[in-house]
């Protein structure tokens, strides 16, 4: 299917499908092609005054063609599956990018989004930024995990009391983890898991990560230490809890650098 071209005839009618995509479009100074996001695009706070069109893993193909696009654009995240057929079948042109949680990863759909947007040279420009702000970063980690030992961290992704989970490898908090100098807890295991007070005790972590929407619906460092186990655990004694923005920890975007700058701070703090 052919791709639209941006141009002043016929501006381009864009629904981002992802957080870090539509901040991607801002930091592209494209968002007046934004016709609708989804649920996670809450940075910078004027998409939040867009339509919604739904969570990303879980559309419906009514809702994003009633905003009548002329693209879309998704991580491999997006679903489900028989929506993005649907949206095929519809004739919109949809663009998915890859979701993977490495630094490159982002200056991929840097320069792929900025060609998908007529926004090229803006693209360069912004991962020349970016990859100057990733190296200084990578150079704070250096600084202050030098000759000390990495800590264990456990990441709780949390939507409610009821919905409590722990990341294992292959997830971006492992990845954030990693960069940042830390440890994670569970690596021994892959994705996420039901947080379980047997499987946090013998995580035994020195820092819990979570995110700062996760720890309001938790109700806060002592809501969340409450959880089976935590509380036993190295970090939970301490009160080790480190709670960043959602999309800037895990999202992948044009804030990683200072992300991962910041996290680095949390976990070496004296």
């Amino acid at each position: 299917m052919a791709l639209p071209t941006a141009n002043a005839a016929t501006p381009l009618r864009l629904i981002s499908m992802g957080g870090a995509l539509t901040e991607l479009v801002y930091a592209l100074d494209a968002q007046r092609s934004l016709v609708g996001v989804d649920s996670t695009s809450l940075y910078p706070a004027a998409a939040q005054a867009l339509p919604i069109v739904g969570y990303a893993r879980t559309l419906a193909a009514e809702g994003l063609l009633s905003l009548n696009p002329s693209l879309i654009v998704a991580t491999e995240d997006a679903g489900p599956p028989a929506v993005l057929r649907q949206l095929d079948a519809a004739g919109v042109p949809l663009q998915v990018l890859a979701a993977e949680h490495r630094f490159e990863g982002l200056i991929d759909r840097t320069r792929k989004l900025g060609a998908l947007l007529g926004r090229a040279a803006p693209a360069h420009a912004l991962a020349v930024r970016l990859t100057a702000d990733w190296q200084a970063s990578l150079d704070t980690v250096q600084r202050l995990s030098a000759g000390r030992p990495a800590p264990r961290v456990l990441f709780i992704l949390a939507h409610g009391m009821n919905q409590m989970r722990i990341a294992g490898q292959g997830t971006a908090a492992d990845a954030m983890v990693a960069y940042a100098g830390g440890r994670n807890a569970l690596r021994h295991v892959a994705g996420y898991k039901p947080l379980t007070p047997e499987a946090v005790i013998a995580a035994a972590p020195d820092v819990i990560l979570a995110t700062e929407q996760g720890l309001q619906a938790a109700g806060g460092v002592d809501g969340l230490l409450k959880l089976p186990g935590l509380a036993q655990t190295p970090a939970g004694r301490a009160r080790r809890v480190i709670a960043p923005e959602a999309m800037a920890l895990l999202g992948f975007g044009p804030r990683l650098p200072q992300a991962m700058s910041a996290l680095a701070h949390g976990l070496f703090a004296a």
